[in-house]
């Protein structure tokens, strides 16, 4: 493979193998600050979905956002569950709280609905398997919402480590801090345990350990790791992580997610001829930059932002119109929780984890 090759073309989507007809009705469950600002804008854009239905626990306050988007309909949870209006949607985007996720995707499963459920998928794996099943007894479509598996850079890098640029993988180093605070109030959903399942490596954390599984196409054998929060308000969850994954090829993974840091991410791949870095994977908006180094040669890409939410809606929606079977399915979704509870156990016993 000529290393030039990677940087023609670079957004172009892999996977878009054909033109389907018609788009994916979207209902959207739960319209906090990520669904307002980044995921309906990003369906409003996109080319196979759109959005026909809001859930909400507060219906009237977010009529607004039903005009601005031009949404005709608004429900409040329990009309979601009663299935209210819905027959005017083929598929549901949950956003809600993480132990929420099962309830709603179950729902919509047992209504022939397609699902694209945030991650986690739940706060155990126990709950998350049942979300699979639901979907897999009710045969439809179940997406986890890996956003950066459709993001070109991430995808390119795949690419480059499949065909051997890099020579074999020895290291991965990935890290993913920002300040919860200056986004989210101290009694947030996401630093209390019994709604989100843990702290920063779930909310956080949970990025480098998916890309790096993406980018090595291996799930880890084994992790360790250490955890720590200062006090109030992060006294109930980790407020920072640190985990080093192993891999039966010999590689390692060592990242870090921080609640109460600076803003800042980063993904580095280093093997035996060579290494890629990405500038800011993680923090929304990939800005198109890596350099990649093979050899004696190093080559420097940047590029125009690409929208990753936009790219994991049509490659969502595409998924459902042709009947594709998406790579961040329900499994995806269950071996990431499979290496967080192995974490967390690693964090409490002090020891090495096996992860099966």
């Amino acid at each position: 493979m000529e290393l030039e090759d990677t940087f023609v073309d670079f957004t172009r989507r892999d996977w878009e193998t054909e033109s389907p007809d018609g788009t994916v009705r979207m209902a959207v469950v739960g319209i906090g600050g990520f669904a307002r600002e980044r995921a309906l804008p990003g369906i409003a854009e996109s080319t196979y979905c759109e959005t026909t239905t809001l859930v909400t626990g507060s219906p009237d306050r977010t009529r607004a956002v039903a005009e601005r988007f031009d949404i005709p309909y608004v429900v409040d949870y329990d009309g979601f569950l009663a299935g209210d209006h819905a027959d005017s949607y083929d598929a549901v985007y949950i956003a809600t709280p993480n132990a929420t996720h099962g309830t709603y995707a179950s729902a919509a499963a047992s209504r022939g609905l397609h699902v694209i459920c945030e991650k986690p998928l739940e706060t155990s794996l126990e709950d998350a398997q049942g979300i699979v099943d639901a979907c897999r007894d009710a045969g439809v479509t179940l997406m986890t919402a890996y956003r950066l598996q459709t993001e070109p850079t991430v995808r390119r890098t795949r690419e480059l480590v499949r065909n051997g640029v890099l020579g074999d993988i020895v290291q991965v180093h990935g890290a993913f801090s920002h300040p919860l605070l200056d986004t989210a109030s101290p009694d947030s959903w996401r630093l209390d345990p019994d709604l989100a399942g843990g702290g920063a490596l779930v909310d956080l954390g949970i990025y480098p350990l998916n890309t790096t599984r993406f980018i090595l196409e291996t799930d880890p054998t084994g992790i360790y790791a250490t955890t720590h929060s200062s006090g109030e308000p992060f006294e109930r969850v980790d407020e920072h992580v640190a985990f080093q994954l192993e891999f039966d090829t010999g590689a390692t993974a060592s990242c870090t997610a921080s609640f109460d840091a600076h803003a800042s991410s980063r993904l580095e791949i280093v093997g035996t001829e060579g290494m890629i870095s990405i500038a800011s994977p993680f923090g929304g908006v990939v800005p198109q930059d890596m350099v990649v180094e093979s050899g004696d040669l190093r080559m420097e890409y940047t590029g125009v932002p690409v929208d990753e939410v936009r790219e994991e809606f049509d490659y969502f929606g595409y998924c459902v119109l042709t009947g594709t079977d998406p790579e961040p399915d329900g499994e995806d979704g269950l071996a990431d929780i499979r290496a967080i509870e192995a974490a967390y156990e690693s964090a409490d016993t002090g020891r090495r984890v096996d992860i099966d």
